[in-house]
């Protein structure tokens, strides 16, 4: 990671710095999900829900976070880990062996850039889930059953993420933590990475 990628100097927003920061890491995520073929069988469906799961309970205290809430608009509503345990309960199975704690923890505070290095991660997923929705159609689930953690929002998914890169953009952060926005994401696809590895047999 360079200067360029992770400084003020590089033109764009904060978004599009991140992007081409994380863009191999993504990618490489992206691929080992679509590798396990989540959409052939309802098993193999209910395993991509227990990644999901696993995924949303690491991050869910930062919904929470009363910081967070005022710098990033619908902080709250914008949280899935609910209806991903409702996808789960839909398709008769329990929830996923917890291993160990969540990455972040109702009552401390994370530090700004960690947090929103997670939830950069943690939005993108939704903006591309328009086409896994239209995947787990194909097995019979839906917004309302099975599918629910998959749905856009009512404004449309496009408007939802502009709205929050918009936010994204505007927090004020020094060099050093533009670069830990940065690691924090790459580490937050990593604990999907393994998740996948771990859970997605």
């Amino acid at each position: 990671m360079t200067d360029t990628i992770a400084g003020k100097a590089t033109t764009g927003s904060r978004a599009l710095r991140l992007k081409a920061a994380t863009h191999a890491a993504h990618e490489q995520l992206d691929n080992s999900i679509m590798s396990k073929e989540p959409f052939s069988d309802q098993e193999r469906y209910g395993q991509f829900l227990q990644v999901q799961y696993l995924f949303h309970r690491d991050i869910a205290a930062l919904y929470d976070d009363p910081t967070l809430d005022e710098l990033l608009p619908d902080l709250n509503g914008r949280r899935r880990v609910e209806l991903i345990r409702q996808d789960l309960a839909d398709l008769q199975l329990p929830l996923p062996a917890e291993d160990g704690a969540p990455v972040f923890t109702s009552g401390v505070r994370p530090d700004l850039p960690t947090a929103l290095g997670w939830l950069y991660v943690a939005e993108g997923s939704n903006l591309g889930a328009a086409i896994l929705l239209k995947e787990a159609a194909k097995l019979g689930y839906s917004a309302d059953s099975g599918a629910r953690h998959l749905a856009g929002a009512p404004e449309g998914r496009g408007l939802h993420w502009r709205t929050f890169t918009a936010a994204l953009d505007a927090v004020q952060l020094s060099d050093d933590e533009e670069s830990h926005v940065v690691a924090s994401a790459e580490i937050a696809f990593r604990r999907v990475q393994r998740l996948v590895e771990t859970v997605m047999v």
